[in-house]
Order: structure tokens, then sequence, then C-alpha cells
């Protein structure tokens, strides 16, 4: 028999992640038998919504959409005639101050610097030579987040490019913390703080060395701007799971993934349990009791019958300590594996159902609702709450970010209601005394406090809440260790180092087996260039024969 000749599926894909339908997508519309398999009883992993609170739809994970709008990717899916429509948000984002009035950055570069000008004289010069001189490197690092990142493609990007000379001669400054360079270019706090606070979403904080990149990407917000997929973040994934079935490929959630099967140094398929009372692989019917979201118990899987799926090649779309320490025989498992840097969380979110729109002092007008409301006083309030997470302790006084897409979103509240999501860091996973089922409700209470400084009276508008600790994050978005980023986002375990070097190329170490998702190249972040990526690595094999 030929190779890959009598297997159920050409590609079997674990995990239905928005990259991991990403990458069925592509191969479900290149011809390919896709199969995707996912342990909930929905698709969309931390991109998906649901509604918690009756008549409220509530995002799960990841909310405002920027990084996806640098791709192709919903334009070579033809995701809107899938039924994805993007709702601009402009402004961007909108920053109260501690001296005064609010910032509020546009899309449209003019008009946000002008903004500036006009609150602090000179800075919005210095806002647009900021964007002048490292829009060329953010546009570098944009093209290195859509390519596989060998070292040879790292070098073609940013050493032999043209406009390589933004890599080379700014190579030094490269290096440093992000919180140094603002220092550059800015002299008010006010226009430093926002800048920083957006940069410090991706984990690391403003003083850690080789983080810059950070805050260089900046000028791409202005460049794709910041969007929504009406009906909530789930649009995206929706849309992407009826992509998949339109070219006859297979989707069956309420299906954990218990094991990678081998022959001899091959993967060839996996091993599912599928939970009595749920035809067709879906485990939906056999828990009505539980919300739509909700994955088998832990007991459920293990008193399920199992079934073997063959295929030519596997997809995992999980956390890569999920895939390469439980799923992969131990007798295939890499080395480095155990060196990856999973973290100790960061972040937690408060997601409230409000009976009237939220109001700030600072600017009660709706203009403030739109964007993202980065919610920081100043820099030195995000290292007091990086110091709080090192001791192993929440923050007493987080920065955060508030988002209220019902502003430009009517389907996700009732008529002059609004939902309302607070992010907020640092957060850790292990705590230094106690579990977070001691401290959920204290902490949800602070963040909530913290929130009614700038926008007093909405802890009266509150009629439902759910709030997304570490342990939360873990448990129900299989997150470990509460980071959403999957790993730590130092450069470490950033490009040709992640998830370890070796198996930075979407191949992992076992032929016929592949990986995307946050744990790979680029990271974090509601973007599908991993997902893309790895399916044109995918799809090179499988057209080649090669698996």
């Amino acid at each position: 028999m030929a190779k890959g000749e009598g297997r159920d599926y050409d590609l079997v894909v674990v995990g239905a992640g928005h990259n991991a339908l990403v990458s069925a997508a592509y191969a479900a519309a290149a011809g390919y038998r896709v199969l995707v398999l996912e342990r909930r009883a929905m698709v969309g992993g931390a991109v998906s919504t649901t509604e918690i609170v009756p008549g409220y739809r509530f995002d799960l994970g990841g909310s405002a959409h920027i990084l996806i709008r640098l791709t192709p990717v919903v334009e070579e899916l033809e995701l809107e005639a899938h039924g994805l429509e993007y709702l601009e948000v402009d402004p961007l984002f909108f920053s109260p101050t501690e001296d005064g009035d609010p910032l509020f950055f546009h899309r449209d570069v003019s008009r946000t610097v002008a903004g500036l000008e006009a609150r602090y004289p000179g800075e919005g010069e210095a806002y647009q030579r900021f964007l002048d001189d490292w829009s060329p490197f953010a546009n570098l690092v944009k093209e290195a987040f859509l390519s596989v990142p060998s070292p040879w493609e790292l070098g073609k990007k940013f050493v032999f490019n043209r406009s390589g000379g933004a890599w080379k001669t700014m190579l030094q400054r490269i290096f440093r913390p992000y919180g140094e360079i603002v220092d550059e270019y800015f002299t008010e706090e006010g226009v430093k703080t926002p800048l920083v606070w957006m940069a410090a979403q991706s984990g690391p904080p403003p003083t850690e060395p080789l983080t810059a990149p950070f805050v260089l990407w900046h000028p791409l917000y202005h460049q794709g701007g910041i969007a929504r997929p009406r009906g909530g973040s789930g649009g995206l994934t929706q849309a992407l799971a009826r992509k998949i079935l339109s070219h006859g490929g297979e989707i069956r959630t309420g299906t954990p993934v218990t094991r990678i099967l081998m022959e001899g140094d091959r993967a060839v398929g996996v091993e599912v349990a599928v939970p009595q009372g749920a035809p067709g692989g879906s485990a939906r019917s056999a828990r009505s009791a539980r919300s739509e979201w909700a994955a088998p118990s832990p007991a459920e899987v293990e008193a399920a019958p199992r079934e073997r799926i063959t295929a030519r090649a596997v997809l995992s779309g999980t956390h890569a300590s999920e895939t390469f320490l439980r799923l992969l025989p131990e007798e295939h498992r890499p080395p480095g594996a155990r060196a990856m840097r999973t973290g100790n969380g960061f972040g937690a979110i408060l997601r409230l159902a409000l009976d009237a729109p939220v109001r700030y002092a600072a600017h009660p007008g709706d203009e403030a609702r739109v964007g993202l409301q980065l919610l920081c006083r100043n820099r030195a309030q995000i290292g007091t709450a990086y110091g709080d997470f090192l001791r192993g302790e929440p923050s007493r006084d987080p920065p955060m970010v508030g988002m209220s897409f019902s502003a430009v979103d009517d389907t996700l509240a009732p008529p002059g209601h609004e939902v309302l999501w607070i992010w907020a860091q640092y957060y850790p996973y292990k705590l230094a005394s106690g579990t977070w089922g001691d401290i959920a409700d204290r902490e949800a209470d602070r963040l909530l406090d913290a929130f009614e400084r700038y926008a007093p009276g909405t802890r009266d508008k509150v009629v439902g809440q759910l709030f997304q600790h570490p342990e939360w994050l873990e448990r129900e978005l299989a997150l470990p260790r509460g980071n959403v980023m999957h790993l730590d986002m130092g450069m470490d375990q950033m490009f040709s180092l992640r998830p370890f070097l070796g198996v930075s190329g979407y191949r992992a170490h076992v032929k016929g087996l592949y990986l995307t998702g946050a744990s790979t190249h680029p990271g974090g972040g509601i973007m599908g260039a991993s997902g893309r990526n790895a399916a044109r690595v995918v799809l090179k094999d499988l057209d080649r024969k090669k698996v």
C-alpha cells in the first residue's frame, strides 16, 4: 500500500481554536479530506462568544481584532461570504490622563497628531516622527509574522531586504526595553503611558530588555485599525467553521483527543474519547445541563469508549505542552519540550452585563466607549503591578483595558444596555498563599472598584458578571497556568525560538506531525498568521506526498 493510502483523512486537526480553523480551512479549500476535533461543545477556543447572562453575549477570550487585519486571511478564505461582518472601531484608543483632558488615538494619523499637538504642544510632531522612523521596521515585522521563521527567512526580511537599513541602523535600540524607547521621543507622561500600556499587552513589563519591538509595531495599529465581528469575537471562528464545512470538511465537537497515534517514527492519526449519548461525536446532547461551550469532564473522558482515526498528517492547534507532553507517547517526546516557559499567568478579565452604558468621568460622551479604553495612570503603576505579580500576589492597583463593544454592535446587549469587559494585569496563576477559589470574589470586587475611579456608578449598573482569573482560564479554555499567550512572549521564545529551537517551522520533530496556535510563531493574539503559515507547510508536504 502506498504511503497515506487507506487513511481515514488527509489531515486531522486537533483543537478548533482560530489558528487551527484557519489551517483547516486552507486545507479543505485545497481539496483535502479534513477533520477537526474539538473537546468543547463549540468551536473557537479563546476566540468564541456565548450568552453567559441572558440577553448579553460575552466573548470568552480575545475581543479586539487588530493583528488579523494585517493579514490576507479574511480575503483569501472569503470569510465575508460565510457570514463574517467586521465593524470598524474608531477611535482606536481612549486614554484618560492624570493632568486634564483625555487623549484619543484615531486610525487617521493626521487626526491623532493634531489631537496630541493641541493637548501637548510638540508631542504631536514627536508622534509623527516616531511613526515615520519605525514604520519600515514595523512592516518588516509584519512580513516576518507571515512567513516561516527560519534564520534564512528572517535574514531576508531584516538584513537583505531593501528596507533593511531600518534594521541595521537601529539594531541597538531594538534590543532595549520598550519603556526606554518612548523616552527617546516623548516628554509627557500622558503620551508615554498609553503607548507603553499597549506594548505591555504582550506580557513583559516595560523594563525588560529585548522587548522594544512590542512598542515598535505601534505604527501597524494605524494601518490595519481595530474591528469587531458583528455578534461577538466568535463571529470569526463561526465563519471559519462554515468555510471548512462548505468544502466538505468535517468538525466534531465534544470529542477530546486522548493521544496521537504512531507507527514507528511517524504520526498516523489520533485516538479520541467519544462520550456516551453523543451521536456523531458531539457531546452537547449528553450535557444539556451544562453551558454550550463546556468540555466533557475528566470523568466523562475517562469513561468514554475510544475511537481511532487515521490520517496522512496530524496538525495540533493545542498548547505545545499538551501536544508534546500528553498527547505524544513518552518515547517520542523531544527534550526541548520541558524547557518551554509557560509562565505564571499574567492577566485576568472581568466581564460585566450592564443595564446602561458605561460613562467615563473624563469624557462622558459615547466616543470614549468605542475603542480600547487604556486605563493606566502612568508607567509606575505598571511597574508596581508587576512587582505584586513577582511576589505571587494579584495587583493591588491594576492597570486596565476597558472594552465596551456594544457601543458599535447592538447585537451584544438589549437596547440601551451594555457589555463591559475589563482586562487587567498582573495576576499570577500560582499565588504566594491561598488559592484563586479563596480570593476570586475579592479580586473581582477590587477590579470593579479600580474601574469605578474612572467611571463612577458602574457598579450600580451591573446585572451579571463572569470573572476569568488564571485558574479559570486554565480549566475552561485549556490555557496552562492561565497564560493567554500560551508561552511567555520574551525574545527567547519568539520567531525561530518559538516554541523552542528545532520545531519553530510548524513541523514537529516526528514525521507527519505539525503545530499551529499561539505556542508557535508569531505567538498570541487574534491574527491567524500561525494558522496560515502552518497550512502552507502542511499543504506543501501533502502536495509532494511527503506524508
